[in-house]
């Protein structure tokens, strides 16, 4: 007997939760030769404030985690990542047009940079902080601090898994909380990752999927006084200098655009772009 086809239902990812997009928009996704692959759900202004929302909601306790705690998390979902890697080879390969064996290389290498940010989690505060020299009875210590929430524009050409993770991954391991616009017309591997996510040990609303508009959405991201800081690394294509300005209302900090196949490359800077770093003294013991 023939059977009916069960497309998949691709909607947002928000506090742990796969919610259609408040609007109730859906946009078509389609391969490289303008073939039908699914509906994805187009967020509206309203979903980017309720993401927000679940991701301060959940800053405190992600922040408070321990390092090495964090680590054991980021690591689990390139575990769960690498479980179901054929999935994405073939959403890849749909949405992409790659070959398989073009696929495969792209999820590896964002399971390894998932890897590769899940080992700096406990490292670089050592790296990056300090104890600094001071005239006097005291300890003088300066200690990297996650921002708070981070919105971030994801990569909009290049390997849509991949540009991802590479803009995620490193916002995650100090401690933030994010909300990312996925890549518009490719969403697919961002959702099925919202998926992964869900069944791992990262708490609801420390990763907020939205897909749709980046042009839309971007601006009510950048001016939104909960958020504090933006990374418009895929964000070349739009407005991002009145992006920059919407932000400076609310002392947002700013990560500008970058592009080429070295966008969004792993390095230490992209982990403390989005930190504070807190100096205190405390006294030394007398004998």
């Amino acid at each position: 007997m023939t059977r009916l086809a069960v497309p998949k239902t691709y909607k947002l990812y928000i506090g742990g939760k796969f919610p259609r997009s408040d609007s109730g928009r859906v946009y078509a996704v389609t391969t490289p030769s303008g073939d039908f692959l699914a509906n994805a759900a187009q967020a509206s202004r309203k979903d980017a404030r309720d993401a927000v929302v679940a991701a301060r909601s959940a800053f405190g306790g992600w922040a408070r985690a321990t390092s090495y705690n964090r680590g054991q998390v980021l690591y689990r979902i390139a575990e769960l990542l690498e479980g179901r890697r054929a999935q994405f080879v073939e959403e890849i390969v749909q949405s992409e047009g790659l070959s398989a064996s073009a696929a495969g290389r792209q999820v590896d290498e964002a399971i390894d940079r998932w890897v590769w940010y899940a080992g700096w989690a406990d490292k670089y505060v050592q790296v990056a902080g300090n104890a600094n020299p001071v005239s006097g009875p005291y300890f003088n210590i300066s200690v990297p601090e996650p921002t708070g929430v981070v919105a971030i524009i994801a990569p909009q050409s290049g390997g849509s898994l991949l540009g991802f993770v590479s803009a995620v991954a490193p916002a995650l391991v100090a401690g933030n909380t994010v909300v990312v616009v996925a890549d518009e017309t490719r969403p697919l591997s961002a959702i099925t990752l919202g998926e992964v996510l869900a069944t791992s040990d990262v708490p609801g609303g420390v990763v907020n999927i939205l897909t749709g508009s980046p042009a839309e959405m971007a601006p009510w991201l950048a001016s939104h006084a909960d958020v504090n800081a933006i990374d418009l690394v895929g964000a070349g294509d739009l407005d991002w200098v009145h992006l920059e300005i919407d932000a400076a209302e609310t002392l947002t900090r700013v990560l500008q655009p970058e592009s080429g196949a070295d966008a969004a490359a792993p390095s230490l800077s992209r982990i403390l772009a989005f930190t504070e770093t807190k100096t205190v003294w405390h006294t030394k013991g007398l004998l």
